[in-house]
C-alpha cells in the first residue's frame, strides 16, 4: 500500500485548503497593492454599440474586437442571411433593465462598487466558506470575470484556445489580479458593467444579455422583468450547466437562488421575491439563425457571397484572417440581389422541379445578371441547402464554378457547370458576322462525313489546323437526322441546325470563335489550374460538346450580346463594413468591349429570330422584344435555355448533376415523367414562367439592328462550306430551299405567342437540334419531343 500523505498538505483537508488559498494570494504580489486602489469615480461615458470600451486599457489587456455577427443584405437592405461564430447584440448600459444590473450584482458581486477591482472582504468569505463547507465557492469580481472573458475573446479571435475559470494556474491568477486592477484605474465602474453584459457567454453560441434576452424570452434587455433577470445572472456561472432547455430544473432552481440574493442585498422585497419564485421560467425560444443554411431568402448566393468574402485578400491575409473577419467582426455586407427577381426566379424553379416531386439526380438552376453592370439580380436553385444524402439536398452551387479564377485555394462551392450544347452556336455566328458576313447567306446544310485527316482552319494549333482522328471520321447530324438542306446562317441557328453551324465554322478559323467566346466569359467551370482554362478548340466545342461551362459564365457572356460587346463581370458585393464603421474594398463594375457593337447587334438580330421562328416561339413570357437560345447536350442529360434583352440576361438549366453523362429520359421532374427532353422542353418555359414575374422589373430597350450588309443574302446560291475530302452520307436528305435574297426584319415589338401549357408533354412545332459531340449523335426515337 503506498504511503498516504500527510493531512496537512493534502487540499482536500481543512487547512490544505487555507495554505492553498493564502498560498495563490501571497504570489499574487500585486494584490495587496491593489487592495487600497481608490476606486474609479464618477459615471464615464457609457460605451458606443459597436463596443469600444477596450480603447484605453493597458497593453497587457489586449484588445480584441467583440465578435459580432455579420449580415448579408440584398439591394434593397432586406436580410438574407446572419452569420456568426458568436450570437451577439452590443447594447449600452442604458438599453439594459435595471433589475439585470441588480441581478447579476447581487449573485456575482455584490459588493462592486466598494471595491478597487480585488474584493479582499469576498475573497476572506469565500475561504471561510470553502474551509467550512468544502465547497469551491469563488471570489472573482465582475472585473475580474471581464478581464477573463476579454482575454477568452481575443483568444478566440486569433484561432487559440481561451483559458477560462476552472482551467487557469497560479500564473493565469496573478496575470488576472494585476489586470483587474489595471482595468478600474482605466475605466469607470459603468464601463466595466457595460463591457461584462456585453461580452459574457449566457448559453451556447449566444453571448451579452440583449441576444440572450431575445433568444431565450424575444424580449430587448431593456424590458427584461425580475424574474427574467434572474434567469439570465444565474447562467453566467454556468451556461452549460444552467441551460434552461437542457437543465430545466437545474436553471429554475438557480434563477430562484438570485432572486434569494436579491432579496438579501434589497434590491427586491418580499412580495416582489414571492411573485417571482411563483412563475414558471416561461421561455419564448427565437434564435437567431445562423448561416446560408438559415437564409431568408437565397441560400446558394448567401453561399457564393460567403466565399467571395474567404477568398479575397481584402479581408485579410491568411484563411485564418479571413474567416475571423467574416464571422466576427459584424460585416453589413450589402450585394446586389434583386429580391422581387430572386423571387420570380425560386418560384419558377419550384413550379418546375420541385425537390419533393422531382428525383433526387435531377438540378434546376436559374441565375440572372444585369447587362452593363454584372451585377447578380438572383441565384435560384430547385434543391435544398442543407447537408445530407436525402434527395433534394446538396450545398453544391450549380451557378457557379468550382473555384475562383482557377484557384484550386479558393472554393466557391460550385459544381463546376455543365456541357453548355446548343447555348454555344452564337459564338460562331459572332465570329461570322464578325468577319463581315451576312446572315442571310446561304450554306450546304447536307449530311456529310468528315474523314480521317479531314483539316479545320485553327490558327492557334500545331500546324495552323485541327484535324480529324477518327478512324471512320465524324458525321455530326440534326435532330431526328432530318433537315438537310440548304438554309441560310440566321434560319440555320434559329432552327438550331448541326449542319448549317459546321458549314459556318468551316469557312472560319475556329480559334478565332474560341476566342470570342472565351472573351465574353466563357471557360472550363472546373479550372482547377489556377487561372480560367479556355474551351478545346475542336469542332464538337461549336455546339458545346466539350468541357462544362457554368450558368453564370454563360449568363455573363449572353448578358455582353445584350450590352452590344461590352462584357461585365460577375458582381455580388456592393458594400462592406464592420461593426467599428471600417469599410472594406470590393470591386467595382469592371467591363470591357470585347466585341464590336456590330458583331453583337448581328448575334441579338438572329437570337430574337429564335424567339420568333425557332424553339422559343411557342413560350408565353410577355410582351417585350427577347432573344434567346436553347441547348441540349448529345447524351439529353443537359439542357439549356439562356434568354435575355437589354435589361436582364438569365440562363436557365436542367440537367443531371450525380451523373453528368445520364438521360434525363424517364426521370420524375416536378411529378412528371419526360420519354424524351431537350431545352425548349422544360427549361425553356421555366424561363417563361420566371419572365412573367420578372420580365416587368428589367423591361430594358429594343435592340438596334445591325448593318443592312450582315442581313443580304450575297449569292442565293449554296456556298460549298466543307473541304474536298468532306464526303457526302450514302443517304442524301433534301429540304425546301429559302428562296427570298434578305433576312427578314424583326419587327420592334413581338406579337403575344400562343400560351404554351405549364409542362408542355411535346415539343413545340420549331425543334432544336440536339448536340452531336466527336463520332456521331444519338439518333431519337421516332415521335419524341427533340
Amino acid at each position: 500500500m503506498a504511503a498516504r500523505k500527510p493531512p496537512v498538505f493534502t487540499t482536500a483537508t481543512t487547512f490544505g485548503r487555507l495554505l492553498t488559498f493564502l498560498g495563490v494570494s501571497v504570489l499574487c504580489g500585486v494584490l495587496t497593492a491593489g487592495l487600497f486602489v481608490p476606486m474609479a469615480a464618477g459615471a464615464g461615458s457609457a460605451a458606443s454599440a459597436s463596443i469600444t470600451f477596450f480603447d484605453g486599457l493597458p497593453a497587457d489587456l489586449e484588445r480584441a474586437t467583440l465578435a459580432q455577427p455579420t449580415r448579408i443584405l440584398a439591394s434593397d437592405d432586406s436580410l438574407i442571411a446572419t452569420l456568426y461564430e458568436e450570437n451577439r447584440q452590443p447594447v449600452t448600459l442604458d438599453q439594459i433593465s435595471p433589475h439585470m444590473v441588480d441581478a447579476l450584482l447581487s449573485v456575482e458581486d455584490y459588493r462592486y462598487y466598494e471595491h478597487g477591482g480585488v474584493d479582499v472582504q469576498g475573497i476572506f468569505g469565500a475561504i471561510a466558506s470553502n474551509v467550512s463547507s468544502g465547497t469551491k465557492r469563488g471570489a472573482s469580481t465582475i472585473t475580474q470575470q471581464f478581464v477573463t472573458n476579454v482575454l477568452a475573446n481575443g483568444a478566440r479571435e486569433r484561432g487559440e484556445e481561451a483559458v477560462l475559470n476552472g482551467s487557469k494556474n497560479v500564473s493565469d491568477k496573478v496575470r488576472e489580479v494585476r489586470l483587474a486592477i489595471a482595468v478600474e484605474n482605466e475605466m469607470s465602474k459603468e464601463e466595466i458593467l457595460e463591457g461584462y453584459l456585453n461580452i459574457v457567454s449566457f448559453t451556447g453560441d449566444t453571448y451579452g444579455v440583449q441576444a440572450a434576452a431575445k433568444y431565450l424570452f424575444n424580449v430587448d434587455a431593456k424590458d427584461l422583468n425580475i424574474e427574467q433577470s434572474a434567469l439570465l445572472a444565474g447562467l453566467v456561472k454556468g451556461p452549460s450547466a444552467y441551460d434552461p432547455l437542457v437543465y430545466p430544473e437545474a436553471a429554475l432552481e438557480r434563477r430562484n437562488l438570485v432572486l434569494g440574493t436579491m432579496l438579501e442585498h434589497g434590491k427586491i422585497d418580499q412580495a416582489q421575491y414571492d411573485a417571482a419564485v411563483a412563475t414558471g421560467m416561461d421561455l419564448n425560444i427565437t434564435p437567431t439563425l445562423n448561416g446560408c443554411v438559415a437564409a431568408e431568402q437565397a441560400p446558394y448566393f448567401c453561399s457564393y457571397v460567403e466565399h467571395l468574402v474567404l477568398n479575397s485578400e481584402e479581408f485579410g491575409d491568411t484563411p485564418e484572417e479571413r474567416s475571423s473577419v467574416l464571422y466576427r467582426s459584424g460585416l453589413t455586407i450589402k450585394t446586389t440581389l434583386d429580391p422581387a427577381v430572386q423571387q420570380a426566379a425560386q418560384d419558377a424553379v419550384n413550379e418546375t422541379a420541385n425537390p419533393d416531386t422531382t428525383a433526387g439526380q435531377v438540378g434546376h438552376s436559374m441565375i440572372s445578371l444585369q447587362p452593363g453592370t454584372g451585377n447578380i439580380l438572383s441565384m435560384a436553385q430547385n434543391t435544398r441547402f442543407i447537408p445530407g444524402e436525402n434527395a433534394g439536398d446538396s450545398m453544391l452551387n450549380f451557378n457557379v464554378d468550382q473555384y475562383q479564377d482557377g484557384d484550386p485555394s479558393k472554393s466557391l462551392g460550385g459544381i463546376g457547370g455543365f456541357q453548355p450544347g446548343s447555348t454555344f452556336k452564337p459564338f460562331t455566328v459572332a465570329a461570322w458576322v464578325d468577319a463581315g458576313k451576312s446572315l442571310g447567306t446561304q450554306l450546304d446544310g447536307r449530311k456529310k462525313t468528315y474523314p480521317m485527316g479531314d483539316r479545320w482552319t485553327a490558327s492557334c494549333l500545331d500546324g495552323g489546323a485541327y484535324v480529324e482522328g477518327a478512324a471512320n471520321g465524324w458525321t455530326p447530324q440534326n435532330y431526328g437526322d432530318t433537315n438537310y438542306g440548304d438554309a441560310t446562317v440566321l434560319h440555320g441557328l434559329a432552327q438550331s441546325l448541326n449542319t448549317i453551324t459546321f458549314s459556318t465554322a468551316k469557312q472560319l478559323d475556329l480559334c478565332r470563335i474560341m476566342e470570342i467566346a472565351e472573351s465574353m466569359g466563357v471557360h472550363n467551370g472546373k479550372s482547377a489550374s489556377g487561372q480560367e482554362e479556355p474551351l478545346s478548340v475542336k469542332p464538337s466545342a461549336l455546339i458545346g460538346g466539350v468541357e462544362d461551362v457554368s450558368p453564370m459564365a454563360m449568363a455573363q457572356a449572353f448578358a455582353g450580346f445584350a450590352a452590344e460587346g461590352n462584357v461585365c463581370e460577375p458582381r455580388a458585393l456592393v458594400e462592406v463594413t464592420d461593426a467599428r464603421g471600417k469599410t472594406y474594398e470590393v470591386p467595382e463594375p469592371e467591363c470591357e468591349q470585347v466585341i464590336s457593337k456590330e458583331t453583337a447587334r448581328g448575334v441579338n438580330y438572329a437570337t430574337q429570330e429564335v424567339m420568333k421562328s425557332g424553339s422559343g416561339s411557342l413560350l408565353n413570357y410577355g410582351f417585350q422584344p427577347m432573344a434567346g437560345k436553347t441547348g441540349t447536350n448529345d447524351s439529353r442529360s443537359q439542357t439549356w435555355f439562356i434568354g435575355y434583352n437589354s435589361g436582364m440576361a438569365t440562363a436557365s438549366w436542367i440537367g443531371n448533376w450525380k451523373a453528368g453523362n445520364e438521360s434525363l429520359s424517364g426521370l420524375e421532374i416536378g411529378g412528371r415523367l419526360y420519354p424524351e427532353i431537350d431545352g425548349s422542353l422544360i427549361a425553356a418555359p421555366s424561363w417563361a414562367r420566371f419572365m412573367q414575374q420578372a420580365g416587368s422589373l428589367y423591361p430594358g430597350e429594343p435592340f438596334a439592328d445591325p448593318p443592312g450588309n450582315l442581313l443580304m443574302n450575297p449569292n442565293p446560291s449554296p456556298t460549298p462550306s466543307e473541304s474536298d475530302e468532306a464526303e457526302e452520307s450514302e443517304e442524301e436528305e433534301t429540304a425546301p430551299k429559302p428562296s427570298a435574297t434578305a433576312v427578314p426584319r424583326p419587327t420592334k415589338e413581338t406579337p403575344t405567342p400562343p400560351a404554351a401549357p405549364s409542362q408542355p408533354a411535346v415539343e413545340p412545332t420549331a425543334p432544336e437540334s440536339p448536340e452531336a459531340e466527336a463520332g456521331g449523335a444519338v439518333t431519337p426515337s421516332p415521335g419524341a419531343a427533340p
